[in-house]
């Protein structure tokens, strides 16, 4: 996939969008230190060019109910491609899985649950087992706290590639 240049205006834009969402034209501009038109064309350009995925909120669930968080790592008995296929068929079907990476190594995926209870979260495993998957075995681990979420800094990213 050709990329697009970006230059370090781009990248504030993009920084900008990451850190806070959609902002008013005005006050992107003010950011990204570029004048409100430019700065809007800029957005449409990088939107088009599928640089900006989506748009959202990052809610305090634990303002709203408790909840259990637990990180889930899976391994499949076999690496078949259809083996893949079904298992994340089955991840994207449950909402209480809120993230699954797969992974080279020891595991071939890891999720991120979130369930209102871990008796819930035991039946979306129980599910997953009797879903015939081919799962050869997974590791529960229960979140306690969050220590950090971040979104990676574009600006070093794009720096350490151009060199």
């Amino acid at each position: 996939m050709k990329r697009l240049g970006l230059d370090a205006t781009d990248l504030r834009i993009l920084s900008a969008v990451q850190r806070h969402g959609q902002l008013s034209k005005t006050r992107l501009a003010e950011i990204a230190n570029i004048s409100p038109t430019p700065c809007w064309a800029r957005l449409d350009r990088l939107k088009a060019a599928g640089f900006i995925r989506s748009y959202h909120a990052d809610i305090a669930l634990e303002r709203i109910c408790d909840v259990s968080r637990v990180v889930v790592t899976v391994s499949l008995s076999h690496h078949r491609k259809s083996d893949f296929d079904r298992f994340e068929a089955f991840v994207n079907a449950h909402d209480e899985v809120i993230e699954c990476i797969a992974t080279g190594g020891g595991m071939d995926y890891v999720m991120k649950v979130v369930s209102p209870n871990l008796a819930a979260f035991q039946e979306l495993m129980q599910a997953m087992v009797d879903a015939e998957l081919g799962v050869d075995r997974y590791m529960t681990y229960i979140a306690t706290r969050t220590v950090k979420t971040a979104q990676p800094n574009l600006a070093k990213l794009a720096a350490s590639a151009a060199r």
